[in-house]
Parts: structure tokens; sequence; C-alpha cells
């Protein structure tokens, strides 16, 4: 059975991510298996929370009742050093290439990822 680290998916406020330990593939979403060979049991990792902005939208209309008077807020796509990307919510104003560090906020009842420019 792969290893299991808290994070904020299940409350705590860490980003984590797996690695393949027979090809060395990175991946975001976690798996019983590599996504690239298909080896099993990939080794979860804790992840920095630093990256570099991808890409950025802000939502200006509200998916769902919970998030009606959150609008607008902003979604970020984050290149993380440790080799996957991620979506996560991010401070707006944010731009393509800004470098950023987590955090973690509550949203619509879930603590979420949260990212802010680095100084």
């Amino acid at each position: 059975m792969s290893e299991r680290l808290a994070d904020w998916t299940k409350g705590e406020q860490a980003i984590t991510f797996q690695t393949c330990g027979a090809c060395g593939h990175v991946q975001y979403f976690h798996r019983a298996f590599c996504a690239a060979c298909g080896a099993a049991d990939p080794r979860a990792r804790r992840a920095s929370g630093r990256g570099r902005v991808y890409a950025t939208s802000l939502v200006c209309r509200a998916a769902t009742p919970e998030t009606r008077a959150l609008v607008p807020y902003n979604i970020l796509l984050v290149d993380c050093p440790e080799g996957f990307r991620m979506m996560a919510h991010g401070e707006n104003g944010l731009a393509i290439g800004d470098t950023v560090t987590a955090s973690f906020k509550p949203f619509a009842g879930k603590l979420v990822p949260f990212f802010t420019k680095e100084a």
C-alpha cells in the first residue's frame, strides 16, 4: 500500500505529491500506481508550498450558492519546483510568471491552498 501523508484535502495545511521509485515520475493526483509506467505504490512526499504562476483566471460568477458571497476570486495554475502543476486559489492581481508561496484559507467550508506573491 502506498504511503499516505495528510494534506489540505484532509484538512492539514500541507500540499503532497507522489514520486515513482521505478521511473522517477512526479504526479500531483494521488493514485495507487505511477501514471507513467504503471509501477505500484508511488511514494508520497510533502511539497515546499512554493511555485510560479502558469495561468490565472478571475472567477466573477459563482459556481454554487456557497461561493456566491466569495466572488470575485482568483484561480491559478501553479508550477511547483518539485515537478508538478496544481490548481489553487490565489490573491487577486497575480500575473503569469509571479513567484508565489502557499498558505491555507477556508473557502466555502473547506481548507484550500491560497498562493500569494513572494516579496
